[in-house]
């Protein structure tokens, strides 16, 4: 019943921004912390963000100071503004929302930083 789709990404040149967003179906998450990891191929997959729901934040610290997660309760959506993109970031991004002792997780964006 729970459902999480990502939207955003895409090709963009060092140094640019991409703004990612997850909405969610099924259920309301206001009480519930939000995240997004990232995996690119061949690596192990690694936790970019969280958010807790009293809006505490928390970032990997190769995104520290370009990266920005938000939510927004009312639309049942978590955002990843991410700025200064590197090659590096090059990743498949995914939103989960923990929900007891079951994580759901959306179907992936692919952000790809290139020149």
């Amino acid at each position: 019943q729970v459902q999480l789709v990502e939207s955003g990404g895409g090709l963009v040149q060092p140094g640019g921004s991409l703004r990612l967003s997850c909405v969610g179906s099924g259920i309301i998450f206001t009480n519930y912390a939000m995240r997004w990891h990232r995996q690119a191929p061949g690596k192990q997959r690694e936790l970019v963000a969280s958010i807790s729901s009293s809006g505490s934040a928390y970032y990997g610290n190769s995104v520290k100071g370009r990266f920005t997660i938000s939510r927004d309760n009312a639309k049942n959506t978590v955002y990843l503004q991410m700025n200064s993109l590197k090659p590096e970031d090059t990743a498949a991004y995914y939103c989960n929302v923990p929900v007891d002792l079951m994580t759901f997780w959306g179907q992936g964006t692919q952000v790809t930083v290139s020149s």
